[in-house]
């Protein structure tokens, strides 16, 4: 069973977002369908990326439950608390916090990433203040029953940006990344807007759990956009990635003996030379990745150029690639775009139907089983962004995929029975973007 949070804000229907749970068992006689549905309260949410109430970061503790799961509205402001236990195949609205509340209390707006302390309670990334600049960004703090506490770090240590964090509790680190200005990304995305200086290319990382900003890397022109951020779950090991949309790499940032961190590129993917777009190059947009819970394995997407790639990463300084399938993207055969190879000569990549259906968009949010052999993927990113990019999936939906994953020698293939079609919903066509474990997963467990 997978919990994913579905909207349908930018496709033309004056309808909720809502919050679906989706069979994936095999054996289920409605496997790879939605069985619910739970639409939020109000219109305009743009609901995004989630986070449990309680995760490994809180083990021993007999006082947290892993129940509630946290969707903040990333346009509206609103944070909703799900209750998944009550009936797990039927969620429930617990509460929702109040952005004008928020806006009070911190003079943060535009929440994003939820991520659960072991002290129990929840932090949320905000990524601007609320006119949408930059500068208001900063971290909302959350008690156990979802009252407002403040701001989580220093007065004077905001971000640059905001967006994605992860915590080391061992290495006292928090690192949190840069998407850019709400003011600039929520119109669709502008070249100009990188360089007038709207989006981000630094981490930033605090002590922990003090909130004190200790080191700020500027990761150049080979980190534009960094969005998600992952330590390896080893709570020992001194080390992660980010990956950084626009300049399509994986950088690995680690700790020096001087306890400072440094960062280099681990992954680069080159951009493809192309006929019948907006530029003469286009990137492969990485704009989501994750690492298994054995640290196995890292896979990313890459939005435009429509594939997924798995990379072994036992050694985190020289990650190798050892699987790749396209599912999608701009180049795909029967699009007006073509990528140029050697001389000249023209190509576009093969993409398999599903159950008869053409994959529209590109894969863009992943969530992989416990067990590693099953990589699920959406196609939405964001619903301006998807219409500007992709416009055929604003109109026709989203959909959702499953790929399976050789963990022993590496390598993906697209599992041809399961496609969830969300262009079918009631409602009309809907865009697919976050998806969660009820039992928790490889991209909101942290150990301490």
């Amino acid at each position: 069973m997978f919990f994913g949070n579905w909207f349908g804000l930018g496709t033309g229907q004056a309808k909720p977002d809502y919050l679906a749970t989706v069979d994936v068992e095999p054996s289920s006689s409605t496997y790879s369908s939605v069985i619910h549905r739970l639409p939020m309260p109000y219109l305009e949410d743009e609901l995004h990326h989630s986070g449990w109430n309680s995760c490994s970061s809180c083990y021993g503790d007999s006082s947290c439950e892993r129940r509630y799961l946290i969707l903040p509205s990333l346009l509206s402001g609103r944070i909703y608390v799900i209750d998944t236990k009550t009936n797990p195949r039927e969620p429930s609205l617990h509460k929702f916090v109040d952005p004008a509340e928020v806006l009070e209390k911190t003079g943060l707006a535009y929440p994003h990433q939820p991520h659960c302390l072991a002290s129990g309670d929840v932090l949320v990334s905000c990524l601007g203040d609320e006119d949408g600049n930059a500068e208001g960004s900063g971290f909302l703090l959350l008690d156990s029953e979802f009252n407002i506490k403040g701001r989580w770090e220093k007065d004077g240590n905001s971000p640059l940006y905001g967006y994605d964090f992860w915590y080391q509790p061992r290495h006292k680190t928090m690192i949190s990344t840069s998407w850019g200005a709400p003011a600039a990304f929520t119109k669709g995305f502008d070249l100009k807007d990188v360089s007038d200086g709207l989006y981000g290319k630094h981490l930033h990382v605090y002590s922990w759990p003090q909130g004190e900003l200790k080191q700020i890397l500027d990761l150049g022109d080979t980190g534009l956009l960094p969005l998600e951020v992952r330590f390896l779950h080893e709570p020992d090991k001194a080390t992660g990635f980010a990956g950084c949309a626009l300049s399509s790499t994986l950088v690995r940032f680690f700790k020096n003996d001087d306890e400072t961190w440094s960062h280099e590129v681990a992954i680069s993917v080159e951009p493809l030379k192309v006929e019948n777009w907006i530029l003469p190059e286009m990137p492969g947009l990485i704009t989501d990745f994750l690492i298994s819970l054995d640290d196995r394995f890292l896979y990313c997407s890459n939005w435009l150029h429509g594939d997924i790639r798995q990379y072994n990463i036992e050694d985190p300084k020289t990650p190798v690639l050892t699987g790749q399938i396209h599912v999608g993207g701009l180049v795909q055969k029967g699009s007006l775009v073509l990528a140029l190879g050697e001389e000249g000569k023209a190509f576009q990549f093969d993409v398999p139907k599903i159950k008869g259906q053409r994959l529209r968009g590109g894969p863009q949010m992943f969530q992989l089983s416990l067990d590693g052999k099953r990589l699920y993927v959406t196609n939405s990113l964001f619903s301006v962004w998807d219409r500007q990019f992709y416009p055929e999936l604003v109109e026709k939906g989203s959909h959702m995929l499953q790929i399976d994953v050789d963990t022993d020698k590496g390598g993906l293939s697209i599992n041809p029975n399961f496609f969830v079609d969300f262009g079918t919903e009631p409602d009309g066509p809907s865009l697919a973007h976050e998806m969660r474990y009820p039992g928790g997963d490889c991209t909101s467990d942290i150990w301490v």
